[in-house]
C-alpha cells in the first residue's frame, strides 16, 4: 500500500513537472488577484474585508487545482489504473498531492497578499495553522466530490451541486477563525475563543479524509 501511494504521488509530480504551466497558471492568478487587489484598496483594506479575500482567492484556487485530480484523466487512464493499484492508495496519494499543493499556493497568497496589502497579522502561529488546516479540509472536499462528480456525465454541474453545501459552512468557519489572527486583542476578539473551532476545522478535515478512503472503493468500482 505504502510502496502504490509513493508511485502514484511521484507520477502525479512527474505530470505536474511536464505540464508546468497548471501550476504557473495558479500563481499567476495569485499574484495577480494579490497585486490588483493591493493597488485598488490602496492601503484602505480593513482586516475583516483582507481575510475574506483572502479565503475567496483559495477557493477558486482549490476550485481550479483540485478538479483536475479525476476529470483531467481520461478513461483509459483510469482504467489503467484501475488494473495495477489498489482504491485506497489512489484517493490517498490524490488527497495528499492536493493538499500540499494547495498548502504552498496558499502560504505563497499569505505571505505575498500580507506584505502588499500591509496587513499586520497578530498571531502568526495561529493563522498558519488555520491556513494548513483549512487547506486540507478545502482539498480533501473537493478531491471527494471531483471522485464522484467525474463518474457523470454533467459533471461541472454536479461538481457544483456537491460541492456547494459542503463548501459554504467550511468557508465560514475559517473566515471567522482567521478574523482571531488577523485582529487579534485589536479586535476586541479574544483568541482563545477560537480554539474550539480550531478543532473543529480539524475535525472535518479528517473526517472527510476517512470518508474518501471508505467510499472512493465503491465509486472507483463502477
Amino acid at each position: 500500500m505504502l510502496q502504490e501511494i509513493r508511485n502514484l504521488i511521484r507520477k502525479e509530480l512527474l505530470i505536474e513537472w511536464k505540464q508546468k504551466y497548471a501550476f504557473n497558471g495558479l500563481l499567476l492568478y495569485v499574484l495577480c488577484m494579490v497585486v490588483v487587489i493591493s493597488l485598488a484598496f490602496k492601503g484602505n483594506l480593513n482586516p475583516l474585508t483582507w481575510n475574506i479575500v483572502y479565503w475567496i482567492i483559495i477557493l477558486f484556487v482549490a476550485i481550479n487545482a483540485v478538479a483536475k485530480s479525476f476529470m483531467g484523466e481520461r478513461q483509459g487512464q483510469l482504467l489503467y489504473q484501475y488494473t495495477l493499484a489498489n482504491p485506497a492508495a489512489i484517493i490517498i496519494a490524490k488527497l495528499v498531492y492536493n493538499m500540499v499543493l494547495l498548502w504552498l499556493v496558499g502560504l505563497i497568497c499569505l505571505y505575498s497578499y500580507g506584505f502588499l496589502s500591509g496587513i499586520k497579522i497578530a498571531d502568526w502561529p495561529l493563522m498558519l495553522s488555520i491556513v494548513l488546516l483549512g487547506c486540507a479540509t478545502l482539498s480533501a472536499n473537493l478531491t471527494l466530490v471531483t471522485a464522484i462528480a467525474a463518474k457523470a456525465e454533467n459533471r461541472a454541474t454536479l461538481l457544483a451541486v456537491l460541492s456547494f453545501p459542503l463548501l459554504v459552512p467550511v468557508l465560514l468557519i475559517l473566515i471567522r477563525l482567521s478574523r482571531y489572527a488577523v485582529e487579534g486583542k485589536e479586535g476586541g476578539l479574544l483568541i482563545e475563543n477560537s480554539y474550539d473551532q480550531l478543532f473543529m476545522i480539524g475535525g472535518m478535515s479528517v473526517v472527510l479524509w476517512v470518508l474518501s478512503v471508505i467510499l472512493f472503493p465503491f465509486v472507483w468500482r463502477d
